[in-house]
């Protein structure tokens, strides 16, 4: 990916991939002034402002905010094998599923009207590290490269390592190449708010040709101190070799918690890659009848977790069934991570999980 633009959070990032998206077809030849739309997916999280929002599929974080949201998004199932994929569907059966639904939405929206398809490769906080079946992406890349329209994937939580290579979508179950991707989270590792697109020469070339620009700007664009914080972040972990850590260990913390975890009456599923990895919760584990969201199960997880003698913090979140209901939490340890730290890891998370079933 030839261009990068810096910018100081994922949500900036999303609302410049989706700028860039449109001056990309006003800058063809001819132009293609049409495109003015997006599809997305449901139970998917973009982020906070008002276009990254409306990209979003999150029905809690989107409810206060519906009648100022963009009405030129529209949203197609997520790829969620957990929830998704009928008892008698092989893999390729369901992607086919998909890729015709995906098919479908741009028909009826006007194909010529698309500027892109927007997805996570491995969805974070709307669903709980859940990754693709193989060859979903592949055949969605089919159906954009169909209607000319561009491939957005958002790496703002899943990338730069966190699945055990260095972008998402190098991995063997991903394996398509992106036109306009997000990063953040783990391009400066915490140490600085940091985040960024990066374009493609098919994106890159067109503006090139033409106006040799992106029309678009925020006051902390390209900071310095971020951008060299964020380079000696991916210098340490380069040198350090942390990505190949994320995927030794995450093989471990996937194991440890299969393991552990896997049998327990009220674990329906277990995901993720890398050290980025997902628990759903449900009331039944045969039906994946999914708690009442009024019992706060994710969350109360998470304030259990908080209080001593646990000391750990398992992100919460809710909506993983059907937007609304769903309980699961998320864990996502730092890259370099020993043995040690992933038994003690499990060995918390195992311990809350059952204090707080236990109780409840």
């Amino acid at each position: 990916m030839p261009a990068t633009y810096v910018k100081f959070a994922g949500s900036e990032a999303m609302e410049a991939a989706m700028k860039l998206a449109r001056q990309y077809y006003t800058e063809l030849s001819p132009p293609q002034l049409q495109r003015t739309k997006f599809i997305a997916r449901k139970e998917s999280y973009h982020g906070t402002t008002l276009g990254a929002l409306s990209m979003s599929g999150h029905v809690a974080r989107r409810a206060l905010f519906e009648p100022t949201l963009l009405h030129n998004i529209s949203r197609v199932a997520a790829c969620n094998a957990y929830r998704g994929k009928r008892p008698d569907e092989r893999d390729d059966q369901y992607v086919a599923r998909l890729a015709q639904e995906l098919d479908g939405e741009f028909r009826r929206v006007g194909p010529d009207t698309v500027c892109a398809f927007v997805a996570e490769p491995v969805v974070g906080a709307a669903l709980g590290c859940v990754p693709p079946v193989p060859g979903y992406f592949a055949a969605m890349r089919a159906v954009c490269d169909k209607y000319g329209a561009l491939l957005i994937l958002d790496e703002v939580m899943c990338g730069m390592g966190r699945t055990g290579t260095l972008h998402a979508w190098q991995s063997p179950l991903i394996g398509v190449t992106p036109d306009i991707q997000t990063i953040g989270k783990g391009l400066g590792g915490g140490y600085t708010p940091v985040a960024g697109i990066l374009a493609n020469h098919r994106v890159v070339d067109a503006l090139r040709r033409n106006s040799g620009a992106f029309s678009h700007g925020q006051t902390y664009q390209g900071h310095p101190i971020a951008c060299r914080a964020a380079f000696e972040v991916q210098r340490c972990i380069r040198e350090d070799g942390l990505v190949a850590n994320v995927e030794r260990m995450g093989a471990l913390l996937e194991r440890l918690l299969r393991v552990k975890l896997e049998m327990h009456p009220h674990v329906g599923d277990i995901r993720g890659m890398g050290l980025f990895w997902g628990i759903e919760f449900v009331r039944d584990k045969r039906s994946k009848q999914p708690f009442d969201p009024i019992e706060r199960v994710a969350m109360g997880i998470h304030e259990l977790g908080m209080q001593r003698p646990y000391n750990i913090s398992l992100y919460p979140g809710s909506g993983s069934a059907d937007g609304t209901s769903g309980d699961h939490i998320i864990l996502a340890p730092a890259f370099n991570v020993s043995v040690t730290d992933v038994e003690l890891i499990v060995h918390l998370t195992v311990r809350v999980i059952g204090d707080f079933f236990d109780e409840m």
